[in-house]
């Protein structure tokens, strides 16, 4: 066992001993704990903001407190509300052959819950797990990324004190991750990509740790003919630029009928230059994170430049900042599978756009691909929508929007196949981090007993007349 490894099993060790000191805690204790998490993000709020600028180079107060902050203590608040209800007891039949017994189920707190936060959203990401995880009365372990250490001196911050006794935060990097995931939990969730994910579950199942993967992969859009383009092309932009393209349901390549090809590039176009006229040195576009980041999307564009793709930038300067590693939007048509940039999940401010003549040639290439985490549907035509929707399967969809179908608190978030397994948010989440434990309660009359003891050939016949029967 090495340093890493002994480190982080004695942490996991203490957590569990305060864990199993008091396995149940009260709906009261669980609420308490959310609202000094709750407010102490208010109150950093401004110290938030400037520590997620500082780990991306630049980041835009609007990315922070749209894509980090306002979720996150949206969803307390909405977990502070509900949880009473979601914690009770839940009554279930248990027909005439068990009569006169009750069922119910009862939910209880799994135990330590391992978490691996991202760096894109490093407080929501981070930290609605592990309120979930909280409020369904656990402990956690949050290991948080390596490439945003501003925002993590914050978060140890807020779970300092009596709250480190509820959730100890890990740093480190590769070697550390690889060691947290290898730790007996009760549950551990990742966020991330496809290829980490795989390793995180194949050290999991060392403890037959359930798992949940929250993973992304090429979320595509698909543009019906009775849209208004400009309408569309308002929405896209917002999505592809929101913090500058690196969220994991950020639309990710575009289908749109070949009639309306040339108006959505000049478009989309128009708006950029309407929007972001001032671009990589404005103050509305946040950074790539990093300068392999930055490094990895350029090339992403010279590969497809030269596999034969067509790239239009709206400006014809303020494109590029190598030193702050900032990119302005780039539009692209004429790709192929061939093009990285079409194989891999783009997590930037690059936009494919392939255009179509029949709908069923969009269904049948996305349905030769992964399945994404987000589907997004632009048109009116109720029976065509439905019709894109039931054939291609998806983690979420969303129909004339983007992104926004994450921040619903009571619907569940999660991917399918290669964009992950698994649910959190709203009472989904409660139950992916509680045990539903079958409850079966008998009381002092029970004539079943007996008859079950005796093989009762009367209570034999009754049975098989009730369910053995065509």
């Amino acid at each position: 066992m090495t340093d890493i490894q002994r480190l982080l099993h004695s942490q996991f060790q203490q957590l569990n001993r305060t864990f199993l000191a008091e396995p149940y805690l009260p709906i009261e204790q669980r609420i308490s704990i959310l609202k000094q998490i709750k407010n102490s993000l208010i109150t950093n709020e401004q110290a938030l903001v400037a520590a997620t600028s500082k780990d991306f180079g630049y980041r835009t107060a609007f990315d922070t407190v749209l894509g980090d902050l306002l979720p996150t203590v949206k969803l307390i608040s909405d977990t502070i509300k509900r949880l009473p209800k979601w914690a009770r007891n839940e009554s279930r039949g248990v027909g005439i052959s068990l009569w006169p017994s009750k069922a119910h189920i009862n939910y209880q707190p799994k135990g330590v819950i391992g978490v691996i936060a991202p760096w894109n959203y490093p407080i929501q990401l981070a930290l609605v797990p592990v309120i979930t995880a909280l409020a369904a009365g656990n402990r956690v372990m949050l290991k948080v990324s390596e490439f945003t250490p501003h925002t993590n001196e914050i978060i140890k911050d807020i779970f300092s004190g009596e709250l480190a006794a509820h959730c100890h935060i890990v740093e480190g990097q590769s070697e550390v991750a690889a060691a947290f995931s290898e730790l007996p939990f009760a549950h551990i969730l990742f966020t991330g990509s496809t290829t980490v994910g795989r390793k995180v579950m194949q050290a999991a199942s060392q403890h037959l740790t359930p798992v949940t993967l929250e993973l992304g992969g090429k979320s595509p859009v698909v543009i019906l003919d009775d849209v208004n383009i400009k309408s569309v092309a308002k929405t896209l932009l917002f999505g592809k630029l929101n913090n500058a393209g690196q969220i994991c349901v950020a639309p990710d390549y575009v289908f749109v009928p070949k009639k309306h090809e040339h108006q959505l590039l000049q478009q989309l176009c128009e708006l950029y230059k309407q929007h972001f006229k001032d671009g990589v040195e404005g103050k509305n576009l946040t950074s790539i994170v990093s300068d392999s980041q930055y490094q990895r999307l350029k090339s992403y564009l010279v590969d497809a430049e030269d596999k034969g793709a067509q790239i239009f930038k709206p400006l014809e300067e303020n494109q590029y900042d190598d030193l702050k590693h900032r990119l302005g939007l780039h539009i692209l048509t004429q790709v192929n599978d061939a093009m990285n940039v079409m194989q891999n999940e783009i997590f930037g401010p690059l936009l494919p756009i392939m255009s179509y003549e029949s709908l069923q040639q969009v269904i049948d290439y996305i349905n030769s691909h992964p399945h994404p985490l987000a589907l997004y549907i632009f048109g009116h035509d109720k029976e065509r929508i439905s019709f894109v929707s039931q054939s291609i399967r998806s983690g979420t969809l969303a129909i004339n929007d983007v992104l926004m179908q994450v921040t619903a608190d009571q619907l569940p978030f999660g991917g399918i196949g290669e964009s992950g397994m698994g649910h959190y948010h709203g009472i989904e989440g409660f139950k992916t981090f509680s045990h539903a434990r079958n409850t079966l309660v008998s009381g002092k009359f029970n004539p079943r007993t007996q008859l079950l003891l005796k093989q009762n050939k009367l209570l034999i016949t009754l049975l098989k007349w009730m369910y053995l029967r065509r």
